[in-house]
């Protein structure tokens, strides 16, 4: 029973943290042990993503075969195929597939990792908006993505068309799978844009009203990055990204000002005031009379005589 009740009285990991009783090499010892659950979370991931590949490639070729350019007819019978160049791209690509399918079957439990060791550093109202962040990010990246892939089947028309190697055409399946999965997280990254910004004003570093006159230079730098980051050469996919940038920065400005409203920003007793109106000043003179008599001063004792030190032999011992 005492056994029981010590253990119950024990801080766990996380209080010891929190209030920095943990010593460093308890730190080194616990990023250790949530980096190897976090590596084994990883590795099971992978392992369900290589079984899964075929079917989340058969999902990635959907864009590119539904295409009338990507489709031939052999013995009556319609085929989408693509054109491997090296003898191991095959084997490649499933790796690959397995890699990013088994980044996102085990995210629960290597961002769980990652969110319990820097959790402790952080305080409880921070804690509190973070968990709203993250569940805010996971569906914007996931809607990036979906837009990602709807777009990715009017770039490959738009591409197909304006070529001049005419129909059909195959593509060497590297490439096509490189292309596919730098627009889903190109995409699903631009979605995150907002959320920088509520996290400034949420922190305080910036009102409202100050991202809401940054609409200049947001509108040209998501038209340009969407320029430059975008692989598709077509302006479909370059248009609709930086669209869609602009609309979600609004959003967030929009959400800013009732974060606002709601603090009391804004409302300073200085807020209302022209920057070029002057103060008033208060006239709180007070007349000056007669001063006030001094006393004579008192007398100051004389110093008290000093002793006469003691000789050396007599202060200390022969041991000191």
């Amino acid at each position: 029973m005492a056994l029981t009740l010590r253990r119950r009285g024990r801080p766990t990991k996380f209080q010891m943290a929190s209030d920095g009783s943990m010593t460093l090499i308890d730190h080194i010892r616990e990023l250790r042990n949530r980096l190897f659950i976090a590596s084994l979370g990883l590795l099971v991931g992978i392992i369900v993503g290589f079984v899964l590949s075929d079917p989340v490639f058969h999902l990635l070729r959907e864009p590119y075969c539904n295409l009338p350019s990507s489709i031939t007819i052999v013995n009556g019978k319609e085929h989408c195929d693509f054109i491997q160049l090296g003898v191991g791209d095959g084997l490649i690509l499933r790796l690959k597939i397995a890699l990013w399918v088994g980044v996102i079957v085990g995210a629960p439990i290597w961002l769980y990792q990652l969110w319990a060791f820097i959790a402790p550093g952080l305080h409880r109202h921070e804690r509190k908006w973070a968990y709203v962040f993250v569940s805010i990010a996971a569906p914007l990246f996931a809607t990036g993505a979906v837009l990602a892939y709807e777009v990715v089947g009017h770039s490959l028309s738009f591409i197909m068309s304006a070529g001049v190697l005419g129909e059909p055409t195959k593509l060497e399946v590297g490439s096509y799978l490189n292309f596919v999965t730098s627009m889903l997280v190109l995409f699903g990254g631009a979605f995150e844009f907002p959320l920088i910004l509520l996290m400034l004003n949420f922190a305080g570093v910036v009102t409202a009203r100050r991202l809401l006159g940054w609409w200049r230079p947001v509108v040209f730098l998501s038209f340009a990055f969407a320029a430059i980051a975008t692989p598709d050469p077509g302006p479909f996919g370059m248009t609709l990204l930086a669209t869609c940038m602009v609309l979600l920065y609004l959003i967030a400005v929009g959400i800013s000002f009732i974060n606002d409203k709601r603090r009391g920003r804004g409302r300073e007793i200085y807020a209302d005031i022209d920057d070029d109106q002057i103060s008033p000043l208060e006239d709180d003179r007070v007349p000056v009379g007669a001063a006030d008599p001094i006393a004579a001063p008192s007398p100051v004792d004389g110093p008290t005589p000093v002793q006469r030190p003691l000789p050396l032999e007599g202060r200390f011992d022969d041991m000191t």
